[in-house]
């Protein structure tokens, strides 16, 4: 049983890794559904721990994140940056390291990079066996709804992905389109909420990108293996997925 709502409290005497999938409920285009970032974090997860030998577990998602970039498009649900970093510091304190060796908190969602780091350093600080790992972009990776994520999802979950509504968004350098995403967020720079071009994604294509994520976190824990007592915090890809969008790096606004 590699998810943690399956076992009973008595199937944790071997102390396993606790992964804990945080995404978000926003917008991702025409195209994708809006639970994308929770889908590929869970996902990620989920395979890293079929791989292992059972010393690993997934608990269910965090679903909603800090998603204040995505405002004024419709189903974006967003708790904001403060209230992100308490439920992070509660969950990890809430955690009690006798039953488990270490905490990871795999982030699909670029937004909560900045909550999530601060959670991270608090916890640390009280000496809680609690890292942070995020998606690494991969090479030429675009920042949102765009050619990665719709490609990802349509090797994860292509029954879900609308791929006669995918159309190009803002395809600028995320550099030149930072100030307005500050200013204004997504929508001020694409209307149709997409930063990228998803129109050639392919599934192929989406299962090199997992594989690569998959094997990132993989190290992660093998890092983490090697030093159980020693808690790590990882930096996110300027570029990664979502990473660039400016949840992390201003005032959300009006959610």
């Amino acid at each position: 049983m590699i998810r943690l709502g399956d076992r009973t409290t008595r199937d944790l005497d071997t102390r396993p890794i606790v992964l804990v999938p945080l995404g978000s409920l926003e917008q991702h285009g025409p195209h994708l559904p809006l639970d994308t970032d929770t889908t590929i974090a869970v996902a990620v997860a989920e395979r890293v721990a079929r791989a292992r030998n059972g010393d690993v577990v997934v608990a269910p998602p965090v679903a909603y994140g800090s998603s204040g970039e995505h405002a004024g498009f419709a189903g974006t649900l967003s708790i904001g940056q403060e209230a992100l970093e308490l439920v992070v510091v509660e969950l990890g304190r809430s955690a009690d390291p006798a039953w488990h060796r270490h905490l990871v908190l795999v982030c699909g969602h670029g937004g909560n990079a900045a909550p999530l780091q601060r959670a991270v350093r608090t916890l640390v600080g009280e000496g809680r066996p609690v890292s942070a790992w995020f998606l690494p972009a991969p090479p030429g990776g675009d920042a949102h709804a765009g050619h990665t994520e719709t490609s990802a999802m349509l090797a994860l979950d292509p029954e879900r992905v609308l791929a006669e509504r995918a159309e190009p968004g803002a395809r600028r350098p995320i550099g030149e389109l930072m100030d307005d995403l500050r200013r204004g967020g997504v929508a001020a720079v694409a209307a149709n909420g997409i930063l990228g071009d998803p129109t050639g994604a392919s599934a192929a294509e989406g299962e090199a990108i997992v594989a690569e994520w998959v094997a990132a976190l993989e190290r992660h824990l093998e890092q983490v293996g090697a030093s159980a007592s020693t808690p790590y915090a990882t930096t996110p890809h300027a570029s990664a997925p979502d990473a660039a969008t400016p949840g992390d790096r201003a005032p959300e606004g009006p959610r």
